[in-house]
């Protein structure tokens, strides 16, 4: 980013925040948060009351190859919201013996997916769990076997990525890594045409489970249920399948989404909150994932299936023109990782302090970009009907005065 660029990232805000500059003092700061059987319809058990403040965590200075990630989760643990789950942090996200999803965008190539050096970095992360790791982590997206830089959907092995080199896949990354944990590359596309029931009902497949019927904001809710090459059931409703004991375990799953971001040509801006799209399969529902986005169909999804423990934006680069396929000379470098557990504030303060900043740097349009805009056609439109399927769900999406950075 450029000297300008930092001083705009700065200063643009369409409403105003706290921002608490952390010393890494653990006790500075005071900003904390806190059916069918096939087809299951049973209440997301993760949703909490609504209320309170959402923290977002903001890391500057960073490629993918350094150690931002690690001055992230120090960030954290200092202002109150432990990365690690120890026995003196049992408030914390992460546990030794945790199966973790982590959610990449995988359907574009080049700056379009998550910077696989990031990926690397959050994975040795995950792997030096202060008590031991004996865990499992998934690399997955759906990238819907259509569209993308090829034309039939994502890849997680794409010859020209989002890294330094420029060639390191995120299969590269996972093959890296197999040595130091239990880790799998799982690319949803490869059964995001197949429907099936839940392990409940005794289906064993790979595929995606389909709800009956369409939400309120247009969503038929899909997810992915799959089996890995561990052998372990995993529901991205449910949780984690014991055969043994033939029930779900909801408490190991662990979902840490990292999407890049950038602008999108039909909704404005992917970030948090749109990478969920990569959650569903929308050709099982004749495109009704994709057309409910503008309605709010994303929250629908969020708080419908299972939501992320963690959210990180990759903002190493930022895609500022002719998104979601965003290549080398469509992005410029932001330099930035931030993370939350609120996707919703996470969406709002790095399109505001970051996206909008970069995008008008580049002498492009902004108008549509507004993360408080009400309009038809605005990101902030679509942004506040999916929080309120959240808020109403019973999770955070806050915006404006209820979100606090740290840096």
């Amino acid at each position: 980013m450029t000297g300008a660029g930092l001083a705009a990232a700065n200063l643009v805000a369409c409403a105003p925040e706290e921002v608490v500059q952390a010393p890494g003092n653990p006790d500075t700061g005071t900003a904390t948060s806190t059916a069918d059987p096939s087809t299951s319809t049973t209440p997301n058990t993760q949703a909490q009351a609504a209320t309170g403040d959402s923290s977002i965590f903001v890391v500057r200075g960073t490629d993918g190859t350094d150690d931002g990630i690690r001055r992230l989760i120090a960030l954290m643990e200092n202002n109150g919201e432990p990365f690690y789950k120890t026995a003196a942090s049992p408030q914390g996200l992460i546990a030794t013996n945790d199966v973790i999803i982590i959610k990449i965008n995988c359907q574009w190539n080049q700056r379009g997916g998550t910077n696989t050096d990031l990926l690397e970095k959050l994975i040795t992360a995950l792997a030096a769990h202060p008590e031991g790791f004996v865990g499992e982590v998934i690399v997955a997206d759906n990238g819907q076997s259509q569209y993308g830089s090829n034309g039939n959907g994502g890849s997680l092995d794409w010859d020209e990525t989002n890294s330094l080199d420029k060639q390191r896949s995120a299969l590269d990354v996972v093959n890296e890594l197999k040595g130091q944990l239990n880790i799998s590359g799982v690319l949803w596309d490869e059964f995001t045409m197949q429907k099936v029931g839940e392990f409940s009902a005794g289906d064993i497949a790979n595929g995606f489970v389909v709800e009956d019927a369409a939400r309120s904001t247009g969503i038929v809710v899909t997810y992915p249920k799959f089996t890995t090459e561990y052998g372990t059931g995993v529901s991205f409703k449910e949780g984690i399948w014991d055969e043994r004991a033939k029930e779900y375990d909801r408490s190991r799953l662990k979902l840490i989404n990292t999407p890049v971001l950038k602008v999108h040509g039909g909704y404005q801006v992917t970030g948090a909150v749109k990478a969920y799209m990569g959650t569903t399969a929308s050709r099982l529902t004749n495109q009704a994932s994709h057309n409910s986005v503008g309605a709010g169909g994303m929250g629908t999804q969020l708080a419908n299936t299972f939501m992320p423990t963690l959210n990180i934006m990759d903002m190493i680069w930022v895609g500022v023109s002719r998104g979601p396929g965003t290549r080398y000379d469509d992005a410029v470098a932001g330099n930035m990782i931030a993370s939350s557990t609120d996707p919703v504030a996470l969406d709002w303060w790095c399109t505001n302090n970051v996206l909008i900043p970069l995008v008008e740097e580049a002498g492009r349009d902004i108008g549509r970009l507004n993360p408080d805009a009400t309009d038809s056609g605005t990101f902030g439109r679509w942004l506040g009907l999916s929080a309120s399927e959240l808020i109403n769900a019973g999770f955070k999406a806050n915006r404006g005065d209820a979100v606090k950075v740290y840096e």
